[in-house]
């Protein structure tokens, strides 16, 4: 139910929509139980299913999803036991860097240093009033990578 919740809250997804995927899954694609499944993606007003080597958008009657645009996102989840569990957003200045993350069991999901779980906010906070990212860093037990990574993050939020 916790992905339904996360569908419905978070995505903004009406329950006709989530029903309309949920039937077309089972139907269609003889998937059981589509909301436990690491193959379920979720983008705003669409539920995509990684299916035979296409992302199927179950909202638009099996419509295949443009997998070149989501796959640079989809390697950026960490998974366990079929769950979504901590994600690496993309940072502007380095697309490839993983010093960011959301994890619903760190700082209840809010964006933190991957290393130490600090979260980005303080750091910009702190960068706002007046102070050096070299002693942030220091604070923090940090790189200065690190550090940069977060203003870069809360910048592009």
């Amino acid at each position: 139910m916790a992905a339904l919740r996360a569908l419905r809250t978070e995505h903004e997804f009406k329950l006709s929509a989530v029903r309309t995927a949920l039937d077309y899954a089972g139907k269609e694609l003889g998937v059981t139980n589509l909301l436990a499944s690491e193959d379920l993606y979720a983008r705003p007003g669409e539920l995509l299913l990684a299916r035979y080597g296409q992302l199927i958008n179950l909202n638009r009657a099996g419509q295949l999803g443009i997998q070149a645009v989501l796959q640079g996102l989809l390697h950026r989840i960490q998974w366990d036991k079929g769950l979504a569990v901590r994600f690496f957003p993309p940072l502007p200045s380095r697309p490839e860097a993983k010093s960011v993350m959301l994890d619903p069991r760190v700082s209840f999901g809010r964006p933190v240093l991957t290393r130490s779980g600090v979260s980005t906010s303080v750091i910009v906070d702190r960068i706002n009033a007046g102070e050096e990212a070299a002693d942030l860093a220091k604070d923090y037990g940090a790189t200065g990578e690190e550090i940069m990574g977060a203003l870069a993050y809360e910048r592009a939020a």
